[in-house]
């Protein structure tokens, strides 16, 4: 992964960081019980007032773009005002893909915290750590754009690794 964009700005998680991120995995492991992916997404008020939850559902409605946080946005862009989701994070399981980014950065959400990264998420699965798909990181993707942003990750690789390790063999879709 290349260097951090300076708009990445650098940002020590609090409690409540942790706490929303830990909810996310949680979120994730109902998701595999269900059948998809295990991925979360948790989006949050500045306040730590949960807004929205939602996990991957792919699985469920054989919808390829039914990734956690793709949802979570859905949910949060038709409940919350634009001004209401500049100001919110969202919480991610895993790294965001390219898709995820780049709907979290239309929603106006500006602050991303997210637990295993995408390199080491893949090694997981036994996949090489320098796959050839679509694998833009939320850094990259907002560093393409004239909005500044917080991104904050890996955090709680270990415990975000937890979920896939249960269910191996699962891919990210």
């Amino acid at each position: 992964m290349p260097p951090t964009p300076p708009h990445s700005g650098p940002a020590d998680p609090g409690d409540a960081d942790l706490a929303h991120l830990r909810r996310s995995f949680v979120v994730a492991t109902h998701a595999a019980k269900r059948g998809n992916a295990p991925f979360g997404a948790v989006v949050a008020s500045p306040s730590g007032t949960v807004l929205v939850e939602a996990g991957n559902r792919v699985g469920e409605t054989g919808d390829c773009t039914a990734h956690a946080e793709l949802v979570a946005v859905r949910i949060a862009s038709a409940k919350f005002s634009p001004a209401e989701l500049r100001k919110a994070t969202i919480y991610a399981s895993a790294e965001p893909c390219v898709m995820c980014s780049g709907a979290i950065y239309w929603s106006g959400i500006r602050r991303i915290v997210y637990g295993i990264d995408a390199v080491s998420l893949r090694r997981l699965h036994g996949e090489t750590a320098n796959a050839t798909d679509v694998e833009l990181s939320p850094r990259q993707v907002f560093a393409a754009s004239p909005h500044d942003a917080q991104i904050v990750g890996p955090l709680l690789v270990d415990e975000a690794a937890l979920v896939h390790r249960v269910r191996a063999g699962t891919k990210r879709s």
